[in-house]
């Protein structure tokens, strides 16, 4: 049976695809498979972008670690784009990148 942080960390990635359904418009889905070397991800459909989400009580340490690994997920990858979708108490989402990865997608749209 799957502990209570997996099932968390299920449902936090099933509001993201469908977050990313309803304002993007694109086929996302729920990558499996989490924690193998060659992780690509969360999820996958939005193009260009490695997607990773988180739902851990200690939202600091959320920001700290996350745009990290998804760096190595995008690379996996082989995407242009990274970013983390960290969950709030709540229920609200904020979107985190490093500063390298945000520069990526705004020297992209120039």
């Amino acid at each position: 049976m799957p502990s209570s942080g997996k099932r968390k960390g299920d449902r936090a990635e099933l509001e993201v695809q469908a977050l990313l359904r309803d304002h993007l418009g694109v086929q996302a889905r729920r990558e499996l498979g989490a924690g193998r070397k060659d992780d690509m991800g969360d999820i996958s459909g939005v193009p260009y972008t490695t997607i990773q989400v988180v739902n851990w009580r200690d939202v600091t340490a959320a920001v700290r670690a996350k745009p990290n690994e998804v760096e190595r997920q995008r690379l996996n990858a082989h995407m242009p784009f990274a970013a983390t979708f960290v969950r709030l108490k709540g229920g609200d989402y904020r979107v985190v990148q490093t500063v390298e990865q945000w520069c990526a997608m705004y020297r992209e749209t120039l």
